[in-house]
């Protein structure tokens, strides 16, 4: 068992099984949850702010019987005070694990090779393993098994849409994505999820994409650090609204998912987003129950 996970394929598939089976297993008894941090820390390294990544996180260590340490970035000065692998040596001196919501996948690559407790990464350029590993534990708990089913994902080939489609891979289900020209996801992504032994089928239409889905997935067109790009954005990616008329192109009980934050009227209206359709909430709340039984997993193989 590797002892980090900078990307959901740092896990096999039998360890993703292990994280969601303990994962519903603990949300139903709670008072069977290991307490694997007892009396130790866990470093919680925030580059970019998050609602919902920095309270699952807390909580999910809080619940393990750990004590979180909030980090923000004028703290420790990542590579100006200190270089990133002084910070993390540091930090190991104190915590069980660090985990770390980053502008570059770089600076959480540098960590886990610096150190030997578990890394985690809450969200990077290129990755984002804790809200893929929520989002199958939320279609397991919708449908029992996952396998076969299959995952359209519109709007930008981003690193939601990479770790989404790792995540596909590795438990069972197809993907297709449906992005607008220069924004589909990067060719090595699309290679890597067929050496995974993944499904993955790429268009331009998005309703090439959702034809026949069992769920549609979608983002913000503008994630964080693209400000600059926001009306480019914009205009490229209007066709690629999540609306009911998108959703009847795909199967009749179908259901939406969405990472959050949403805009309202951008990628999403509201009446999907508020409709019977949507599990946006469940998936918001499985973000603590997957990244608890993912450091469970990481500190016992650890």
């Amino acid at each position: 068992m590797n002892k980090q996970c900078l990307e959901i394929d740092d896990l096999d598939a039998a360890a993703i099984e292990r994280i969601l089976a303990n994962a519903i297993a603990w949300k139903q008894k709670p008072a069977s949850l290991p307490k694997v941090l007892e009396g130790r820390g866990a470093a919680l390294l925030f580059e970019k702010p998050s609602a919902r990544t920095r309270t699952s996180t807390e909580m999910a260590v809080y619940t393990l019987g750990g004590h979180p340490v909030y980090i923000r970035p004028e703290e420790v000065g990542l590579d100006t005070r200190e270089t990133v692998e002084d910070v993390a040596r540091t930090l190991a001196g104190y915590t069980a694990l660090i985990a770390g919501r980053t502008f570059s996948h770089r600076t959480l690559e540098r960590m886990a090779d610096a150190v030997a407790i578990p890394v985690i990464n809450l969200l990077s350029d290129a990755a984002h393993p804790c809200q893929a590993l929520a989002d199958v534990l939320t279609l397991r708990e919708q449908w029992g098994s996952i396998e076969g089913r299959r995952l359209a994902f519109i709007g930008d080939g981003n690193n939601v849409a990479a770790s989404i489609a790792y995540a596909a891979a590795l438990t069972g289900m197809e993907f297709s994505i449906a992005s607008p020209p220069g924004f589909e996801l990067p060719e090595p992504v699309v290679e890597r999820v067929r050496n995974l032994g993944g499904t993955i089928d790429t268009f331009i239409e998005p309703g090439d994409a959702a034809d026949g889905a069992d769920v549609l997935y979608s983002d913000v067109f503008t994630s964080m650090g693209q400000e600059a790009e926001r009306a480019k954005r914009v205009e490229s990616f209007r066709a690629y609204q999540v609306d009911l008329a998108l959703m009847t192109t795909a199967k009749p009980n179908a259901l939406f998912m969405h990472c959050l934050p949403a805009h309202r009227g951008e990628e999403v209206t509201s009446e999907v987003i508020d409709g019977p359709q949507s599990i946006i909430w469940p998936q918001a709340a499985n973000r603590m129950d997957s990244v608890r039984a993912l450091m469970v997993e990481l500190l016992e193989g650890s």
